[in-house]
């Protein structure tokens, strides 16, 4: 299999080398600062950290099964692509970036498609529809359990047909965990996202949004929380499809990283729309650019069961 090498490009802010190295299943990146005072640290390739660094260089080995590497199969060629981003910190002048790295490959002749059937839970709203399901470690089929241990991570997938509507953002707007199929005044609930957008479960425990394959989908790797421990839990969850270019405080998915702080999903540049979640997002009624203010639509997901270790 024929390997192309391809470099990535960085913002205009940070002057950087980096040498790309595609082999057959995995992928060598080095990214060599040259004189702006970047910490190489704060650089992530997808969602893996550097394998080592020094004062001004960063190297990545990783295989092409990990840190979320997207792979796409277009004519004759096989291609994965990743984001090299810089995530910057507090009290640095140079600003964060994020662009794309990709290794082409020959398509092998015997490549074939994975194929499943999933079986989602799925609401329609005139001709859109919503889906939202239990999926497997690696997000590429419907979950085989509904049961999980504490601590464990519960992959949730939401997706929104498009048909042919413009490109749409799916955003969570909130998430609740509860006993019941339906909420009422007396549920016992425990909150997952809230504030227009905010994993707050994430600033306790590992879970965390993952990078989107695509705008309408959004993948959440939620850690089993200690919540109603071997009954049956749940899901309540507020769906937004948007357009794609409006987000702001009130319609972002943010999560919480350990000693960095909140980080928006969609542009890490623009996490200062996260701000918020620690005290109160305002709700605006902003319009799309199809002049529509947006499609919500409410969702319940369960029962699964959640038993301790």
């Amino acid at each position: 299999m024929a390997h192309i090498w391809l470099l990535c490009l960085v913002a205009a802010a940070v002057s950087a080398e980096v040498k790309l190295d595609c082999k057959q299943n995995s992928v060598s990146l080095v990214w060599t600062d040259s004189g702006f005072d970047a910490d190489p640290s704060l650089l992530r390739l997808g969602n893996c950290f550097p394998s080592s660094f020094l004062a001004s260089d960063a190297m990545f080995k990783v295989d092409f099964d990990h840190c979320n590497f997207r792979k796409m199969v277009t004519g004759n060629q096989l291609v994965y692509t990743n984001d090299l981003v810089y995530m910057s910190s507090p009290d640095s002048h140079l600003l964060p970036f994020s662009e794309t790295v990709a290794c082409a490959y020959e398509r092998p002749k015997d490549w074939t498609p994975v194929t499943y059937e999933p079986l989602f839970h799925t609401w329609a709203l005139g001709d859109i529809v919503f889906h939202l399901q239990l999926m497997n470690d690696d997000f590429s089929g419907p979950a085989e359990s509904t049961t999980f241990v504490l601590g464990s991570i519960i992959p949730i997938m939401g997706s929104v047909e498009q048909s042919s509507h413009q490109p749409l953002l799916l955003l969570l707007d909130e998430c609740i965990a509860a006993t019941t199929p339906d909420l009422q005044p007396g549920s016992d609930m425990y909150p997952i996202i809230t504030n227009k957008g905010c994993l707050i479960d994430s600033k306790k425990s590992r879970s965390r949004f993952e990078p989107r394959q695509q705008s309408s989908e959004i993948h959440l790797s939620l850690q089993a929380f200690k919540f109603a421990l071997g009954q049956e839990v749940f899901i309540h969850c507020q769906l937004w499809a948007w357009d794609s270019t409006g987000l702001d405080n009130s319609k972002k998915a943010c999560h919480y990283i350990k000693d960095h702080g909140w980080q928006l999903l969609d542009n890490p540049s623009h996490s200062r729309l996260c701000d918020c979640c620690d005290s109160t997002c305002s709700s605006r009624r902003a319009r799309s650019v199809s002049g529509t203010a947006g499609i919500q639509k409410k969702a319940v997901l369960g029962p699964l069961t959640i038993l301790d270790s």
